[in-house]
């Protein structure tokens, strides 16, 4: 999907994607091949591949395929940077285990045509290879040439190496990847009490929906009520949304709505309303995730709040720095 480096004559994925299909085309496993490459910086590949009811690697890899499962990225932090690419390949060991056969991360240097391969500043085969310090070493240097050797071959190399003040390039590219969003949005998660705390991000079940609104009360205390007074005017019946702290610890989440002189919990709020809002919320963090991908975003939605979702999706997936590239698989073609 998009383009590659080997593959610049085709149209690159653009900051709104939504793809659509019939039940049993594959959506959910494209959704779930971002969540596996998540899952892998996370826990390493044998867990990624167990996590979710996978099945393990087995279930996983193209049915009737002996070859290892390969994933490749083309990244580019914005317009003006040179893109990266990430290629993965994960097959089994003599033990049957799932492992890192090969990881690489290239880059062309400043000023190289877009002919020729890009040059290695990763370059990894199970779990042993060499990296390039610093933010223009490539590979064939040999000043900046660092051996490699991993005591795990089931964990990334990115994961490990990420870290470390001496790559700067592999440290972006952790962070990109580890900061990914995906949804696994459920309403009945949301309705849940969590203790009262501030949270920086929503995270995938939604469960801490009050906490963020609590931290974003706290940190942006000038931008906060403008920013819940926006996402109210986009839910029907809605004008004010605000927390309050219970005597045991908890945190409740309360929409007051026009009708009525008493706000209703979270607890008491429909599915679509709760979804809405966790969307609504999601895309207006001040550090937005770089990447966020949503399986489905129409379930529960009435057709006139999907309109107003779809249109906040393209207001926020701008293309510039530090905005989100938004992907959705759907089934509706109003979306």
């Amino acid at each position: 999907m998009g383009r590659l480096w080997n593959q610049q004559n085709k149209r690159p994925l653009t900051p709104l994607v939504a793809v659509i299909g019939k039940n049993g085309v594959g959506k959910s496993t494209l959704f779930d091949a971002f969540g596996f490459l998540a899952d892998a910086l996370r826990v390493g590949v044998e867990e990624a591949c167990d996590l979710k009811q996978r099945g393990g690697f087995n279930r996983l890899r193209s049915f009737g395929s002996k070859e290892p499962i390969r994933f490749e990225i083309y990244y580019r932090e914005s317009p003006n940077e040179r893109p990266i690419t990430y290629e993965l390949s994960i097959s089994l060991d003599s033990k049957g285990r799932p492992f890192v056969e090969e990881e690489r991360l290239r880059q062309r240097r400043k000023g190289q045509k877009q002919t020729g391969q890009p040059y290695s500043f990763l370059i990894l085969r199970g779990g042993k290879g060499e990296a390039w310090a610093g933010e223009e070493s490539f590979e064939g240097e040999n000043a900046s040439r660092v051996p490699v050797e991993l005591t795990d071959s089931r964990k990334l190399g990115i994961a490990t190496l990420g870290v470390l003040k001496e790559h700067p390039r592999i440290a972006r590219f952790r962070s990109f990847l580890e900061n990914w969003y995906l949804s696994y949005f459920t309403p009945d998660a949301a309705r849940s009490l969590p203790m009262a705390g501030p949270q920086k991000h929503l995270n995938i079940h939604g469960d801490n929906l009050g906490n963020v609104v609590q931290f974003m009360e706290r940190d942006y205390k000038e931008k906060f009520q403008a920013i819940l007074d926006r996402i109210a005017r986009k839910i029907p019946g809605i004008y004010k949304i605000d927390t309050k702290k219970t005597e045991d610890g908890r945190l409740l989440l309360r929409f007051n709505d026009k009708g009525f002189k008493d706000p209703f919990l979270a607890q008491q709020m429909s599915d679509g309303t709760l979804k809405l809002f966790a969307y609504m919320l999601l895309l207006e963090d001040p550090e937005p995730p770089p990447f966020i991908c949503i399986e489905e975003p129409e379930n529960g939605l009435y057709h006139k709040l999907l309109d107003s979702l779809a249109m906040e999706f393209r207001a926020h997936a701008t293309g510039k720095k530090n905005s989100a590239q938004i992907f959705v698989t759907t089934h509706q073609p109003i979306l």
